[in-house]
Formats: structure tokens, C-alpha cells, sequence
């Protein structure tokens, strides 16, 4: 049996989404626990020219929209970008769930071949639709989970790869 698209995408987004939120409320934890104004971390980044935890849920959670309405041949829902708390961040991660959650195997089973259209900058890119899944989201998506986790672990919060995994 062969790996469908729906299977390749939505659940792992799904699963993924949910283990950052789980991140997110460690940090939060964490904060309370340690007197930290929140915001210290909400706006915590890696490097000074890197995002901050905000941007990179909101980054995470732009990939994931669009790659299912992409998919699905949808135009991606647009969000504001204006989270500032561990609360609004969370509103948005269960927004971005509730919206992949509408979404049948068949509206996106078959979009292997069907081309994407994606602007990059000031410029218009094609993708088939698997390419645009493994080359583009996943890569985008993972890094960017990756450094929310990094940037609260960096932080003092008590995370781990179990974590990550949601293990």
C-alpha cells in the first residue's frame, strides 16, 4: 500500500502542532514558575537576526495552512501575525488545527502532480504538488518547530526530544 498525500501531510502536521503546543505550555510553566515576564520568551530568539518564538509559531502554523489549501487546490486562510502572549499563540495553533482538521483525504489524495503556485519574494514558483510537500513545507515547517523548541529550551525551559516527538 502506498503512502497517500492526506497521510503524508495533515496527520503529521496535526501531530506536530500538537507537540508545540504542549512546548509552549512547558514554557509558559516555566515562566510562572520562574517570575518571567512572558513576554521575555514570547520574544526570545536564537541570534539577534533570527525570529522571535512568536514568529516562529506563526511561520509553522502559515506553512501547514497552506500546504493543505494548496493541496486541496484552496486559497490559503490569511492570520494577522499579531500574537504577543502564550494565550493568542495558543488560540492560533488550535485555529490552525481546527483548519486541518476540516480537511478530507480526497480533497488532497491525488495532488502529487496537481502544480503549485507559490510566491517567493517578487516572484512566482511552480511545484508539483509532492515536491512542494517535501521540498518546500516539510523543511520549512520542521526547522521552524524546531527553533520554538530551541529557542524555550535555550531558555531554561525543561523540554526534551520526548517532547519534540510527543512521546
Amino acid at each position: 500500500m502506498s503512502l497517500s498525500m492526506y497521510q503524508a501531510s495533515v496527520p503529521v502536521f496535526i501531530r506536530m502542532l500538537n507537540n508545540l503546543s504542549s512546548i509552549l505550555k512547558k514554557g509558559e510553566a516555566h515562566a510562572q514558575a520562574k517570575k518571567i515576564e512572558p513576554s521575555v520568551l514570547i520574544n526570545a530568539r536564537l541570534y539577534p537576526d533570527m525570529f522571535t518564538l512568536a514568529r516562529q509559531v506563526q511561520i509553522a502554523t502559515d506553512q501547514v495552512k497552506g500546504c493543505a489549501a494548496r493541496l486541496s487546490g484552496a486559497e490559503p486562510p490569511s492570520y494577522e501575525d499579531k500574537e504577543q502572549s502564550f494565550a493568542e499563540l495558543q488560540a492560533r495553533l488550535e485555529k490552525t488545527l481546527q483548519y486541518l482538521k476540516s480537511f478530507k483525504p480526497e480533497q488532497i489524495d491525488g495532488s502529487e502532480e496537481r502544480m503549485v503556485n507559490l510566491k517567493v519574494r517578487d516572484k512566482t514558483i511552480s511545484l508539483k504538488g509532492r515536491d512542494y510537500l517535501f521540498e518546500r513545507v516539510y523543511p520549512n515547517f520542521f526547522f521552524h518547530v524546531t527553533t520554538a523548541y530551541d529557542i524555550l529550551r535555550h531558555n531554561g525551559v525543561e523540554i526534551g526530544k520526548g517532547d519534540f516527538l510527543g512521546l
